[in-house]
């Protein structure tokens, strides 16, 4: 009788034992110890797999867009957004070198017509021609513009300031940038282009520009488009200056977002089958587009 007493209490146990497990774990043990051992293994996988996603880090984040645009916000998972700073970083890089490159063949076009049209020597001696009928203060005789067959360009450039208002600038030396820059700007100069004539040829300042010859005028429209390359590639340049800026402070942003947007829960549910209780482990994710 007490052998019996002993097997009655070790059976209930065993049994009391499995229905506990259903009730705490859910598996439905079989009571097969291979089954009811892999039910604990994918049951242990899943807890396995329900790790957190990674937070990001804002200054990471920043930092990477700042040095290439869209490289934080493809650390946030921003994959759209990263197209778009990046594209926009690539195109202006590209109309930059593509206007800068045709600011210089225009620069260079429109030097070589000036100097094959425009003359210094044709200029100073129209200038020394008329000074004293620009200015009858000015006598000619003082000042030594030619000498040895070259052109004194202190010489001229004072006489230039003696002439005084008819001539509101003076001429920078050969090749510099305001050399070719003002030959074609001011109507002073438009006696020393070629289709001009020669300093017999009268000539009086007109505002309005309209006694100014055509290759002053031509010369003119060719360096303003040289000019308007550059201011092209010069916004391009401060588009990518500002996209870094933008980008930089758009990935702290997304960095932000990213954590605050990923919201992992993860519960233990518990449910009635009529017969026990089965508990299934419950991830809630939310995370927003």
């Amino acid at each position: 009788m007490k052998k019996l007493s002993i097997i009655f209490f070790i059976a209930f146990s065993i049994l009391n034992a499995q229905n506990v497990c259903k009730e705490f774990d859910g598996n439905n043990l079989s009571g097969i110890l291979y089954l009811d051992a892999q039910s604990v293994k994918v049951a242990t996988n899943v807890e396995e797999s329900l790790i957190p996603a990674k937070k990001k880090t804002p200054i990471i984040a920043a930092g990477l867009s700042f040095v290439l645009p869209g490289a934080g916000q493809f650390y946030s998972e921003r994959y759209l957004k990263s197209a778009v700073f990046l594209a926009i970083e690539l195109s202006s890089i590209i109309v930059g070198l593509h206007y800068d490159k045709k600011g210089d063949d225009q620069t260079t076009y429109f030097q070589n017509f000036a100097n094959q049209h425009w003359s210094v020597e044709r200029y100073a001696k129209w200038t020394l021609k008329n000074a004293n009928k620009i200015n009858n203060a000015v006598n000619p005789n003082d000042y030594k513009i030619f000498e040895n067959g070259k052109i004194n360009w202190n010489e001229l450039n004072r006489l230039e300031r003696a002439i005084g208002s008819y001539y509101s600038h003076q001429l920078p030396y050969f090749g510099e940038q305001q050399y070719y820059e003002l030959i074609g700007k001011y109507p002073q100069y438009n006696v020393g282009w070629d289709d001009f004539g020669d300093e017999n040829t009268p000539f009086e300042y007109d505002p309005t520009r309209k006694n100014l010859t055509p290759k002053f005028i031509f010369y003119s429209i060719e360096r303003g488009k040289a000019n308007d390359y550059y201011n092209y590639a010069a916004k391009a340049v401060i588009v990518i200056i500002v996209n870094h800026f933008i980008s930089a402070l758009d990935a702290a942003w997304s960095a932000h977002n990213f954590n605050k947007d990923l919201d992992i829960n993860l519960s233990l549910e518990k449910f009635n089958n009529k017969f026990s209780f089965n508990y299934y482990p419950q991830l809630n994710l939310q995370y927003k587009f």
